[in-house]
């Protein structure tokens, strides 16, 4: 299956390896179910969170909640620390995810994240919860970057695109817990007004110390392994699963479609990782910024407000808008649920742009009926929910994109890279600017934020419907040639 110009464990010789091509044959098992649970889970504890404080912004505003803090700090400057650590964290554990692999970088972030939540938890005052939340998103921001490449150099070709998807929607799982959730914990019937806020924060740590657990026996990727001079550890953990998966179908896999040449490298610097970028693939890195860029108005800067603007203009109790929240949730998980599986049959190109260019136009007919006052609470959620069925599936495509279009020596990096700048665009200055505009009880305000995160969605469909790789069902060496690559032309 494979050989290799060093016998030795590590190192940086050349090595031939059909690694590839066997994990993308290989049809759907446990094995890949248990990198779905492993992986895919944490998006569940993301949004859990992020819907709890949102939902409990006004509390935390009401005096007696233990905190001296406003409900515009909540969702306007810990929003915005929050995304400035995720950008932060993407970026710093993105090149040490690719420097030293996928494994070691997602244990480490998902304890980051774990440890900074049961922080906030802890808060009493306004500094100590704005630093925590930062730090929050420093532990996100580089689960981002270790976890979606490894779902990618881990998942079959065939089913890449709708469990990517699925995946990163999945996030709407924990949004949909996290409104019920608030809603229970903020009943003072229930749990004193100091206490049931801190509580939530507590279970979310408790749920991802379980997933810590699954975690431990995720594999490193192999795609990484054989790059990176540990060919040999590649060459064995493939044959295992192989050998799982063949006592669990009771057949033998089809042959490999072909093999690969690698020089193999311990690191990749960063001016090779921006030359790759920017200097070979263009066209790709606007597309991933355009991607990014339109989602993150969207979510960070407009719907993680949706509780604030049903207190303002709807009169809806501070206890009672998770019950909203939840339906829109849904909306944002059935998207990529049900939408998923188009993105590996119908194609990426046509779906990314569809799902973008809808929900804009979607959102821009909201707009206009929620500025003619035809909307009540119940039916600016139906709306928001028909807008963010499309809008999440198009959020998450922006995830697989830039995951599977760049080199794999780049990968974590990339993604890294686009989320960072793209979320600081629309997920820092957004909260800022849209927290005013969403509170300030001026209908046309309201209207205004939604019409900016409307036209960005409609911009980020025009460049994917120009700009979009077509990369359903083609191997990740297929849609971007490793760096490392050994061909005829081509000398280590």
């Amino acid at each position: 299956m494979s050989a290799a110009s060093s016998s030795a464990s590590r190192g940086t010789g050349t090595v031939t390896t059909a690694v590839p091509a066997r994990l993308d044959r290989l049809p759907w098992s446990r094995w890949h179910w248990m990198i779905v649970i492993g992986l895919g889970t944490v998006w569940i504890l993301d949004g859990l969170e992020v819907t709890i404080v949102g939902n409990v912004a006004g509390r935390l505003a009401e005096e007696g909640s233990g905190l001296d803090i406003t409900a515009a700090q909540v969702t306007g400057v810990a929003a915005a620390l929050y995304v400035a650590g995720a950008c932060s964290g993407a970026l710093f554990f993105g090149w040490l995810t690719d420097r030293y692999g996928r494994k070691k970088l997602f244990m480490i972030t998902l304890a980051v994240y774990l440890g900074a939540t049961a922080m906030t938890a802890l808060s009493f005052e306004s500094w100590w919860f704005f630093l925590f939340r930062f730090l929050t998103g420093f532990g996100i921001g580089g689960e981002y970057a270790a976890i979606n490449s490894a779902i990618d150099e881990l998942i079959p070709s065939l089913y890449r695109g709708r469990v990517d998807l699925i995946i990163n929607g999945s996030y709407w799982l924990g949004a949909i817990g996290g409104a019920l959730l608030s809603v229970v914990m903020l009943d003072t019937d229930i749990f004193p007004q100091n206490l049931g806020w801190r509580l939530s924060f507590a279970l979310g740590v408790v749920l991802g110390l379980v997933i810590l657990l699954v975690r431990r026996h995720v594999p490193e990727s192999p795609r990484w392994q054989f790059i990176h001079g540990h060919g040999e550890e590649a060459e064995e953990l493939v044959s295992s699963v192989e050998r799982e998966i063949e006592a669990e179908k009771g057949s033998e896999l089809p042959p490999p479609a072909g093999e690969i040449t690698i020089h193999q490298r311990l690191s990749i610097g960063f001016g090779t990782i921006a030359k790759t970028v920017f200097g070979h693939y263009p066209r790709r890195a606007a597309l991933g910024l355009s991607l990014f860029i339109g989602q993150a108005f969207l979510y960070n800067a407009i719907t993680f407000g949706f509780g604030s603007i049903l207190i303002t203009f709807y009169d809806v109790p501070t206890g009672s808008t998770g019950y909203y929240f939840a339906v829109i949730a849904a909306g944002n998980f059935l998207g990529p649920l049900l939408l998923g599986k188009l993105f590996d049959t119908v194609g990426r190109r046509i779906m990314i742009s569809g799902t973008y260019l809808l929900s804009g136009l979607l959102l821009f007919g909201t707009a206009w009926l929620f500025d003619r006052g035809s909307l009540s609470a119940t039916t600016l959620t139906a709306c928001w929910c028909v807008v963010l069925f499309f809008a999440s599936a198009g959020a998450s495509s922006a995830y697989l994109t830039v995951s599977e279009i760049f080199p794999m020596e780049t990968r974590a990096m990339a993604i890294a890279f686009f989320y960072a700048l793209g979320t600081a665009a629309g997920g820092i200055s957004g909260p800022l600017i849209f927290a005013e505009l969403t509170e300030s009880g001026v209908v046309g305000d309201t209207v205004l934020a939604f019409q900016i995160g409307a036209g960005l969605m409609c911009a980020a469909g025009l460049v994917a419907a120009f700009l979009a790789v077509n990369a359903e069902r083609r191997s990740l060496e297929d849609i971007a040639e490793p760096l490392s690559v050994v061909r005829a032309d081509k000398k280590p």
